[in-house]
């Protein structure tokens, strides 16, 4: 696979057992890229996405990225096995929907931890060797919600919201040693996650979109891939929602 684009590169997708997560790890693998499907509680599901990567899959890893030991871990066993990350794809993450006035601490913080500290632990660690390969693609998964806002999401919102800051300063921070970092923001995509929506919610938001349907995870994962392909490309937004933004 050298003569693919990304032919040799090893990438990280968090959240690789479905939905979005899966469809960037199959795409990413498709472009030559050796894939450790990072996963939380679904192992089975990180397995079933290395079986569909074929020869670009490598190997099944746990990442609480809530926790920065266990984020530590898993790398360390990415290196044993595959090499250094060069691709790190920032997808895990996770919904706690309350309006604010019900919205307790642990909502909010749980929310926090996964979709914008866990941004945080997993870029940190990878980094470093990033730097010293002079190469590597940070592709963060962010929300229209964080564009828009949303009612009732004012934690995961937020999160979103600041894994763009966080992604600008970086990219600020690392773009002389060869390193880019983006963010590719879905709108309402058909996944397990959106498919938990009540169906006034839905139909409301989809009345919205003016390419009238929901996206699919495929078309996200075009994005990241043309993140982790773009050399020129860094600091930016690429938001893909059918025009609801």
């Amino acid at each position: 696979m050298t003569g693919s684009p990304l032919g040799g590169r090893v990438a990280l997708v968090t959240g690789a057992s479905r939905g979005i997560g899966r469809a960037c790890a199959l795409a990413l693998a498709a472009d030559g890229a050796r894939v450790a499907a990072g996963f939380l509680q679904d192992k089975d599901g990180a397995f079933e996405t290395l079986a569909a990567c074929g020869e670009g899959g490598g190997i099944a890893v746990q990442v609480d990225v809530r926790d920065p030991e266990r984020v530590q871990a898993a790398f360390d066993e990415i290196e044993r096995e595959l090499g250094t990350v060069e691709i790190l794809v920032n997808n895990a993450g996770a919904t706690r929907d309350r309006l604010l006035m019900r919205m307790s601490e642990q909502d909010w913080e749980e929310i926090v931890q996964t979709n914008l500290s866990g941004v945080f632990r997993c870029t940190r660690r990878a980094i470093p060797g990033m730097i010293r390969n002079r190469w590597g693609r940070v592709v963060s998964i962010g929300s229209v919600a964080g564009t828009l806002g949303n009612p009732g999401q004012a934690n995961y919102a937020a999160a979103k919201a600041g894994v763009v800051g966080f992604t600008r300063a970086l990219a600020r921070e690392v773009a002389s040693k060869g390193i880019t970092a983006n963010v590719v923001v879905p709108g309402l995509i058909a996944t397990d996650m959106t498919g938990e929506l009540k169906e006034a919610s839905r139909e409301a938001l989809l009345g919205r979109i003016p390419m009238g349907r929901a996206g699919t995870p495929e078309e996200v994962a075009e994005a990241v891939c043309f993140c982790a392909r773009a050399s020129y490309v860094t600091g930016q937004t690429i938001t893909v929602d059918g025009g609801l933004s």
